[in-house]
Formats: structure tokens, C-alpha cells, sequence
């Protein structure tokens, strides 16, 4: 029976050691990336200017819709901006004839942050001069991810995930 050369020993060692120095370099580098989603998000839910960018939408009934056009919710010091669809139940309709979404400016909100106790924000958003929307209830995460629940007088629950990029 032969035994395993030497030299083939050397050689897989050598590619071995390789291997788990190129692994702990990217988990240093994927630390590093994190601190510093990390550190991006934080000043702009402080400043309270941030745009949410829906991808997905979670319905109260029915299957989730991944959406392929831009919609978003926008906050900015003094303003409250949404674009963003509906896909649910609506117990009126709305008398302006206008489209069903949830799309809407508002000036006059209550606005509460608060962090949470494994990282990221709580942020609730109850426009005053808007009647239909009661509450825009915002869960953001250290990496910059967030999701959104959506509560109205007139239309049943909707959620969306998505992401926060700066204003």
C-alpha cells in the first residue's frame, strides 16, 4: 500500500490555510459593511429625512405582490409624503373619484421614534389633516431595510416591506 507523498501534503495544507484566510477576511469585510449600514441609517431617521422604498406588498388577504414600479413613502422634517398602492378590501369609496391608492401629503402629524431594544426604530406616523389613513407604523432595521403596516378608517390592513435610502 502506498502512502500519501509528502509533497501532495504540503501542497493541500498550503490551499487549506488559503481557504480559511480568504473566509475570515470576507466575514471581517461583511462586519465592516454592516457598521457602516449601520452607521448611514442613523442619521437619517434622526434627522426625520428619508425616503421608504416599497418592493413588496403584504395584502390583509391574498398573496403577496412584488411591485416593479417606484412607490414610496417620503418624511421630511415638516412633511409627509406617500405613494403607495392598495391591494385589500375598501369599505367606501373615495368620493373624489381618484385612484385607489394610498396617496396623500400631509403638514400637520404626529411623529414618535423610538429605538428598538435588538437595534433599528419604531417610528409612528398619525397624520391629523388626512381622513382615510390613521396610522403609518415604520420598523426599520440597523441595515437600512424596513417594513411598513398601514391601518385606515376606511379599508382593511396592508403592509410593505422595502428599504430606506437618504433624502
Amino acid at each position: 500500500m502506498k502512502t500519501f507523498p509528502y509533497k501532495f501534503t504540503k501542497i493541500f495544507l498550503f490551499f487549506f490555510s488559503l481557504l480559511a484566510f480568504t473566509n475570515l477576511t470576507m466575514a471581517q469585510d461583511e462586519k465592516t459593511d454592516k457598521s457602516d449600514k449601520e452607521a448611514s441609517v442613523k442619521p437619517m431617521i434622526d434627522a426625520q429625512r428619508y425616503v421608504f422604498k416599497a418592493q413588496s406588498v403584504h395584502p390583509s388577504r391574498g398573496r403577496v405582490v412584488q411591485l416593479t414600479s417606484e412607490y414610496d413613502l417620503s418624511v421630511s422634517g415638516d412633511t409627509v409624503r406617500s405613494y403607495l398602492p392598495y391591494f385589500g378590501r375598501a369599505y367606501s369609496a373615495p368620493l373624489d373619484g381618484r385612484g385607489g391608492g394610498i396617496d396623500f401629503l400631509s403638514r400637520d402629524f404626529e411623529y414618535n421614534q423610538k429605538e428598538r431594544k435588538k437595534g433599528g426604530w419604531d417610528i409612528s406616523i398619525k397624520p391629523r389633516d388626512i381622513n382615510d389613513v390613521r396610522e403609518l407604523f415604520l420598523t426599520v432595521f440597523d441595515n437600512g431595510t424596513a417594513s411598513l403596516r398601514v391601518s385606515s378608517s376606511n379599508r382593511e390592513p396592508i403592509s410593505f416591506n422595502g428599504y430606506l435610502v437618504g433624502k
